[in-house]
């Protein structure tokens, strides 16, 4: 079975197609600058070969179309015909409170819309992909599968807010959490590369990129994790500032005279790493700028890094304990500087990073020494790879039907 995977942002697709009777990526790609100037397709062709295609894209469904073209180009496509895809997966960043992923229906996509208003960038997106599939592949299963699925295990008392009630109620206002793909894929694998039972472990996952966020889970199950109503809350991040002060809002709107949009801007794409250095959202780059005495870069490193300490901490005494953490996405993967600066503060709790096993990055990897009470690894995610199976486990149950 092949199993299409789309991932549509804003102004962005990307796309990998699996066979799942092998696991392997047979085909991927993304398209960039949608209804921008100079729009692009980046892939890889059948021999493995990159490839950058100009392509005057002005909207999503043009984009699909073009990617399903190029997928059967008889030069660089990897399959002859659309009939050789079998379902298509799509990440959703909000479901509300689905708790799985499902096969697209109205009431689906009536839940999808219900939910836009909290993820308005992507939601709206994502149903785009799902149209331009079905015009094109009217007869091909599609699948969602849901960033906050995973983490709707969550107890009452950790995803309520403090508001008033009908309020919260009113306006679905709660802890959603977010990346639980990447959440949900590195805590499995990393029972099964340690051979453990996940339902007898607690883990903390760390997934660290340009978005951050960390989740605690508990025999296999989320019991809390940083991102809240939307992506901006938890750790600090390369554009977003994290927790702060709610204060701060309506004291910067009225001391700026500014709107709510734009405080949301400055919250989300002005302040983290980039707004507190003024150099950069790459952590690359903020290094090279301490290595050369920036001192705001410097300070940058250090809040960022005390606000992944601080959460880790507080996670391991609300489980009660940890077992493993867990590394993956950009940073955590590949920073080991980062790391380093995080796990040094974290002795007390038996926890000791392994000083030249921690600098190696990109493949699974145990960092911690022989003797730590507590495994730090280096998991890479493969979200994507999420997406393909649930797909398949979902449309193949529903083609065979299942067993009683």
């Amino acid at each position: 079975m092949k199993i299409l995977v789309i991932n549509c942002g804003s102004s962005s697709i990307k796309y990998k197609l699996y066979d799942m009777s092998t696991r392997n990526v047979i085909a991927a790609g993304g398209m960039e600058r949608i209804g921008l100037d100079d729009p692009i397709l980046k892939f890889k062709n059948a021999d493995g070969q990159s490839k950058v295609v100009n392509a005057p894209i002005s909207n999503h469904e043009e984009g699909i179309n073009f990617i399903l073209r190029t997928l059967t180009d008889a030069e660089n496509g990897a399959i002859k015909s659309f009939g050789e895809i079998d379902a298509v997966g799509h990440r959703v960043v909000h479901g509300g409170k689905s708790t799985h992923s499902v096969i697209v229906t109205p009431e689906v996509i009536s839940n999808l819309e219900d939910y836009s208003e909290l993820a308005p960038l992507h939601n709206p997106a994502a149903l785009k992909g799902y149209l331009a599939i079905k015009k094109n592949l009217p007869e091909v299963k599609q699948v969602f599968v849901y960033d906050t699925a995973f983490h709707q295990t969550m107890p009452d008392y950790a995803y309520t807010y403090a508001l008033p009630y009908d309020i919260c109620e009113k306006y679905k206002i709660r802890r959603y959490g977010f990346h639980g793909t990447s959440h949900r894929f590195v805590s499995q694998r990393a029972a099964e590369f340690l051979n453990w039972d996940i339902t007898t472990k607690k883990i903390i996952t760390c997934h660290i990129g340009n978005g951050a966020s960390i989740t605690a889970i508990d025999g296999g199950k989320v019991v809390d994790t940083s991102m809240g109503l939307t992506p901006l809350e938890g750790l600090v991040m390369g554009t977003r500032s994290g927790d702060v002060d709610p204060s701060i809002v309506t004291f910067l709107m009225d001391h700026m005279g500014i709107s709510a949009q734009e405080m949301a801007d400055i919250l989300n794409k002005k302040s983290g790493i980039q707004g507190m250095s003024g150099v950069s959202s790459d952590m690359r780059e903020i290094d090279k700028a301490v290595s050369e005495g920036n001192e705001r870069a410097a300070l940058a490193l250090n809040v960022y890094c005390y606000r992944i300490r601080k959460y880790i901490g507080a996670y391991t005494f609300a489980m009660g304990g940890v077992d493993a953490i867990i590394f993956t996405a950009g940073v955590g993967e590949n920073c080991d500087k980062m790391r380093r600066m995080i796990f040094s503060g974290l002795q007390p709790l038996g926890i000791v990073l392994d000083e030249e096993k921690n600098r190696h990055r990109g493949f699974e990897r145990i960092i911690s020494t022989d003797d730590s009470a507590v495994q730090i690894i280096i998991i890479p995610t493969n979200e994507e790879y999420m997406i393909a199976r649930d797909t398949y486990e979902i449309v193949h149950d529903q083609m065979v039907g299942i067993q009683p």
